[in-house]
């Protein structure tokens, strides 16, 4: 068993279930609340004034902005640390714990009546979240591998979608109790900090670190190197991020566009835990996958299901549709992200980090541009009704290009030998 830099003590955690626990709540923590409990506290901020929603869409692109400045610094970090040899080699398991702390600031601030100063806020949580999803899902998924149990790196990516759940259902409550937004945002920060505490103790230890470019993380030395293009790299990293385009606008805009089609509805404030609860079953189930399937055929399945599911929404806006949509699109959401982190290991074993760093970028790039067209297509459209029937048109229709993307890659490059994640230990 691998030391954890330090001579002579072991790792936090000898056993598979404390670090996947500790994966789970991490992304619950950065993703589910810092990043993904705007969308539940919108349609408050919305109702205290404090907020239209043009400034909601660019509040949006706002954290997109910081999620993909905060991917493309860990894409880069090779580079970087190459280049400033003094820069500290420090673990992920460290910089996991200093996001999570940022987060539960940058969520606290939210609170403050200061809206010059949210889009910085949100912007900061954007890029805590990306540190902390690239580098949860490196050390979380080395360790998992090389105690012999890849697949349950899908527990971890349960995480976003239990911090759905529960930011969803909190916000129900103080939208029937008439709370306005920043109390919410003040029990989602203290929510956060509450949290980190609970797996402080575990994410800890383990030899994954920074390493500068050409000298791999040491949790990968020996591990087999097979040779596969740009081109193909290219292509999962293209359609990848299709997925970000594809998901966001329903995912950022659910409850208003619920409130639209269902005014009055007791159960307006539901379908966004729906989704969490789809996010949530869609992360175990994937832990049931052969490690030794193709995940780019399970990729392009799960993008049909979450244009399916966005085309359901399209076809019956009513209570069923809203909550059957929500279901389909939560499915494979983080399913995608554990397929796609998976095909990473398999592509690039020595660069894993770096790799996911530029996957979660073009993914952050597509999330970009989902909110900014929706406000676009809003001020255009007759009506709110038609701006948002024709952005969820236009993010089916992209998620089909990359399932289509997806089948190309299994057809025109094969999987010829065994799943290298089971050759890491």
């Amino acid at each position: 068993m691998a030391q954890d830099g330090k001579k002579g003590r072991a790792p936090a955690s000898a056993s598979p279930w404390p670090i996947a626990l500790a994966g789970l709540v991490a992304l619950a923590v950065a993703m589910g609340l810092g990043r993904f409990a705007f969308t539940p506290l919108l349609p408050m901020m919305l109702n205290d004034g404090v907020l239209d929603l043009p400034a909601a869409s660019w509040l949006a692109s706002a954290n997109y902005f910081g999620y993909l400045l905060g991917a493309m610094l860990c894409t880069l970090q090779p580079w970087l640390w190459a280049r400033f040899r003094w820069l500290p080699l420090l673990a992920y398991s460290s910089l996991v714990r200093a996001g999570l702390l940022a987060t539960g600031l940058l969520t606290l601030a939210m609170a403050w009546q200061a809206p010059a100063a949210w889009p910085w806020l949100r912007f900061a949580a954007g890029v805590a979240s990306a540190v902390v999803f690239v580098f949860t899902s490196g050390w979380c998924l080395s360790r998992l591998a090389r105690l012999g149990l890849p697949a349950l790196g899908g527990v971890i990516y349960a995480g976003p979608g239990a911090g759905i759940v529960v930011s969803g259902l909190f916000a129900s409550g103080m939208v029937a109790w008439h709370w306005r937004a920043a109390t919410g945002w003040l029990i989602f920060g203290v929510l956060a900090f509450a949290l980190t505490a609970l797996v402080w103790h575990s994410l800890r230890g383990g030899d994954e670190r920074l390493a500068p470019r050409g000298l791999p993380p040491a949790s990968q030395i020996g591990v087999a190197s097979p040779q596969h293009g740009h081109a193909e790299m290219g292509l999962l990293t293209l359609a990848y991020g299709l997925a970000g385009f594809g998901y966001i606008i329903t995912a950022t805009f659910l409850p208003v566009i619920a409130r639209a089609a269902l005014p009055g509805s007791a159960w307006l404030d539901l379908f966004w835990p729906i989704f969490g609860l789809g996010v949530m079953a869609g992360a175990l189930l994937a832990t049931r996958v052969s490690p030794a399937r193709d995940f780019r055929v399970l990729l392009a399945v799960c993008y049909f299901l979450q244009a399916l599911g966005i085309s359901v929404s399209l076809w019956s806006p009513s209570l069923a549709g809203f909550a059957l949509g929500s279901l389909m699109l939560g499915l494979p959401f983080t399913a995608i992200t554990f397929f796609a982190m998976q095909e990473v290991r398999r592509l690039r074993p020595n660069t894993v980090a770096s790799f996911m760093g530029l996957l979660t970028a073009t993914y952050g790039v597509g999330q970009i541009l989902g909110p900014p067209l929706v406000a676009l297509l809003l001020r255009r459209a007759p009506s709110a009704d038609a701006g948002f029937s024709l952005s969820l048109v236009i993010a089916a229709s992209a998620l089909l290009v990359g399932a289509a993307m997806y089948g190309w890659l299994a057809r025109v490059y094969p999987v010829l030998k065994k799943h290298p994640i089971e050759q890491s230990r």
